[in-house]
């Protein structure tokens, strides 16, 4: 029987735990961004009448982590 390889399996463990607060981090950085272009109110400004939902899509490249 082949002898387990605790180094390997710690390595896992701390590669999903960086990657999990890395997710946080930016979860977090991206809801202070929100609330900061919230207006004083607490509401979001308005839209340009133009522009309706133009800002609700998020664009490929814009480093939303979903890969």
């Amino acid at each position: 029987m082949a002898k387990p390889n605790y180094a390997f399996e710690k390595r896992q463990r701390d590669l999903a735990k960086r990657k999990k607060k890395e997710e946080k981090r930016l979860k977090k950085a991206g809801s202070k961004e929100t609330k900061a272009e919230d207006g004083p109110g607490g509401e979001a400004q308005p839209a340009e009448p133009g522009d309706a939902g133009a800002g609700a899509e998020k664009s490929p490249g814009d480093g939303g982590g979903g890969d």
